[in-house]
């Protein structure tokens, strides 16, 4: 008499199956999670590196010049407090641009150099394109920790009588904020993809440095109208190539009751430069990747 034999089930996972885009979506949390854990394990060296610049910054200006006699804020009554309000929103765009370069781009230059870990990483099962936005959505949301921690450093560190006076615009703070994470973060990758171990010390000296002196940070964009030559305001006409200058501003609207850069440019303006350098980054990091 024959013997019939139950048929075997088969694994769970070929009953059920998975299209591309589940896979793809699975591998990239799977990797942005990747990510942030590594970013846990590293705190100790994250803090201070988030800490250390706008801490200093307000330190300096808000605390030490007005304890030294050293005046900020023109030399007229109530300046400090003034020079102190719009200088807390351009530390804020500051302080996310340099997250977004350093916890983007520095990594990806050791990883396409030293380490060589990207390539493990292009081995997920997702489009290229996708592994260098998950760079840049890890990125953004440590420049997002970064923005949140200059609020109780501007609130306890500065001198007495001089107080930043922020008049919180939530519109303008909740849009802006994540775009400008993510335009930093994809300058970074931007960066990243650039530039090898050997010229990060010209990205800095070159790059960063004019960015971060002329984005606004210690100064209004519209106070640039004075400097002239021959009738033309050359400086404010200048500083517009520059991404910062965009953040900084929009961060003023955001906080602050100064004068500031028209909202209908600063959107705008800087969405296009979040879609130029992403572009660019996701093209150059498919180069690298795949020559």
């Amino acid at each position: 008499m024959a013997t019939v034999t139950a048929p075997v089930a088969a694994p769970l996972g070929s009953q059920i199956g998975r299209s591309a885009a589940q896979a793809s979506r699975s591998a990239f949390v799977a990797l942005l999670f990747r990510d942030l854990t590594v970013l846990k394990k590293n705190l100790r060296e994250f803090i201070p590196r988030t800490l250390i610049q706008p801490f200093l910054l307000v330190f300096i200006f808000l605390y030490v010049f007005p304890k030294i006699g050293q005046g900020v804020g023109g030399g007229r009554a109530g300046g400090e407090s003034a020079f102190a309000t719009i200088l807390v929103a351009g530390v804020v765009g500051l302080s996310i641009l340099f997250q977004g370069i350093q916890s983007v781009a520095l990594p990806m230059v050791q990883e396409f150099g030293y380490t060589k870990e990207i390539e493990d990483r292009v081995l997920a099962p997702l489009p290229v394109s996708l592994v260098a936005m998950g760079k840049v959505v890890a990125g953004a949301l440590q420049g997002l920790f970064a923005a949140c921690v200059v609020f109780p450093i501007a609130a306890f560190v500065h001198a007495n009588g001089v107080v930043p006076h922020l008049t919180v615009h939530w519109p303008i703070l909740l849009t802006m904020v994540p775009l400008a994470c993510v335009a930093t973060a994809s300058l970074g990758l931007t960066f990243g993809t650039k530039f090898d171990p050997r010229q990060v010390p010209a990205l800095f000296a070159l790059i960063i440095l004019p960015i971060t002196f002329l984005g606004g940070t210690y100064y209004a964009w519209t106070t640039l109208h004075p400097v002239q030559v021959g009738g033309v305001p050359w400086l404010q006409i200048l500083v517009t190539l520059n991404p910062l200058i965009y953040i900084t501003e929009g961060f003023r609207a955001a906080l602050t009751t100064a004068p500031h850069m028209h909202l209908y440019v600063i959107y705008p303006v800087l969405g296009a430069f979040t879609a130029l350098f992403l572009r660019l980054g996701i093209v150059n990091f498919r180069k690298r990747v795949l020559s």
